[in-house]
């Protein structure tokens, strides 16, 4: 595809976006089942434009003075991929594929200086001003839907802006190693291929920089290493917030909403196969992947509980050492990687998250036996669906007690010189651990420990 049709893709794909408020992989699927002749690399360059113009919509619109898909892809392929001007023009006004020909206010926005001379664009000091003060807004600058604006400033106060920006850049791609089948070193000389380097906060964990938005991310899953079970691909937050389990080996561990199992399967590697790991999760269907992801990974000390076969947990009742809960959650910590979710997020989607996380920490508390611990994860940052739910379950459960979420962390052993100090800039004041990417450059998460005392003790 020429730059032409692709402009034009990424535009009704966005459009559509809007109009359904699907998931923005919905649009991009069903626009590619009725547009064939798109090739992996046109897609890969389509779906990489349409993330960035998500993740900068609000900035894009106040500096485009537009928020029309079309404003944002031509404001996204000029400002953030840095384009030239007359290559945009080109491919806008290419028939019979463009979306058309740039308009006078495009070319003003677009600031190619040649033709501004001869135009007013330069002289409109009113338009320039209002483009300004939409640019200094709080949720225009760092890039959240505004009725957000009250439950960030809320967590981040005046650094909102700044917080935010870091939640509307692009992602690396994060690995977990996997010690239970190989050495670290064994895994790291494996992943030079996809050019994977360590990160020197967590010992069990590499990274391969956030590739160019027009290019497909490296096949990380098609490498040997992973097919061996030699690492997983897990975000850099996950990965922490799965230390907090602390120094689990030998321990009667309950990862409560297991999902597929990232976390599982870190909880698995921090046991060293010791002890007993069970794995539930409400919903059978997201249990699926982990069944074949734990024998890839050398997983042995594993029960996974489904409800589809009838496998409760009372038997478990009051008898683990750990219980982690990773909660659901409106999922504003993975903006960077689904940047779609935010412009589809609603406070009635909110609200119904913070009754489930109740209900979450509720259920879960029953497992925990006493002198044991509750750890909750949440990857939002917003205290709506943390502080406030830990602080309405603490009021009703005395045999709780918060205790120092770094510390559990540390206990695990995997966590690094130079990773302690940055993550002694993460505790909050009632000791909860807050990640997020400006300070670490991962997905946001909150990480929580509860210790379960007895009352007569």
């Amino acid at each position: 595809m020429r730059l032409s049709g692709r402009l034009s893709a990424a535009i009704e794909i966005l459009d559509d976006f809007e109009k359904r408020r699907v998931p923005l992989k919905t649009a991009i699927a069903d626009w590619s089942r009725n547009n064939r002749y798109a090739g992996a690399k046109d897609r890969a360059w389509i779906s990489g434009l349409c993330l960035d113009v998500l993740r900068k919509r609000n900035s894009l619109a106040a500096a485009m003075g537009n928020g029309s898909a079309r404003s944002l892809v031509l404001g996204a392929l000029r400002i953030l991929w840095v384009k030239p001007f007359d290559e945009i023009a080109d491919a806008a006004a290419e028939e019979p594929h463009g979306p058309g020909a740039l308009t006078q206010d495009e070319v003003c926005a677009l600031g190619d200086e040649s033709d501004m001379a001869s135009s007013p664009c330069g002289a409109d000091e009113v338009q320039a001003e209002e483009r300004a003060i939409a640019l200094g807004e709080p949720h225009v600058a760092g890039d959240f839907p505004e009725w957000l604006a009250p439950h960030i400033e809320r967590v981040f106060g005046e650094d909102a802006p700044v917080i935010m920006s870091a939640f509307a850049e692009r992602a690396d791609i994060d690995m977990r190693l996997n010690t239970l089948k190989t050495s670290q070193e064994k895994t790291l000389a494996a992943l030079k291929t996809v050019k994977a380097e360590t990160v020197p906060i967590l010992t069990t964990a590499a990274r391969i920089a956030a590739p160019d938005p027009s290019e497909k991310a490296p096949g990380v899953t098609v490498i040997p290493a992973f097919n061996k079970g030699w690492v997983e691909v897990q975000d850099l937050g996950s990965q922490i917030a799965a230390c907090a389990a602390g120094a689990i080996k030998g321990a009667q561990v309950l990862d409560y909403c297991a999902g597929g199992g990232g976390k599982t399967l870190a909880l698995a590697a921090m046991m060293e196969n010791t002890g007993q790991l069970y794995a539930y999760d409400r919903d059978p269907r997201r249990l699926k992947p982990l069944f074949h992801r734990a024998k890839r990974a050398g997983v042995r000390n594993l029960q996974i509980r489904s409800p589809a076969g009838g496998e409760g947990l009372d038997d478990l009742s009051g008898k683990m050492d750990v219980v982690f809960a990773d909660a659901p959650c409106s999922g504003a910590g993975t903006w960077r990687r689904h940047p779609d979710t935010k412009w589809r997020l609603t406070e009635k989607q909110l609200q119904t998250r913070n009754s489930e996380q109740a209900l979450v920490l509720g259920e879960a508390s029953q497992f925990v036996k006493p002198g044991g611990r509750m750890v909750w994860v949440t990857c939002s940052f917003l205290m709506e669906e943390n502080e406030d739910r830990l602080a309405a379950f603490l009021n009703d459960h005395d045999e709780f007690v918060q205790v120092p979420a770094l510390e559990c962390i540390l206990s695990s052993g995997l966590i690094t010189d130079d990773g302690a100090d940055i993550l002694k800039t993460c505790v909050t004041p009632d000791g909860a651990v807050r990640l997020t990417p400006d300070k670490i450059r991962a997905d946001g998460f909150f990480i929580a420990v509860l210790e379960k005392r007895s009352l007569s003790g």
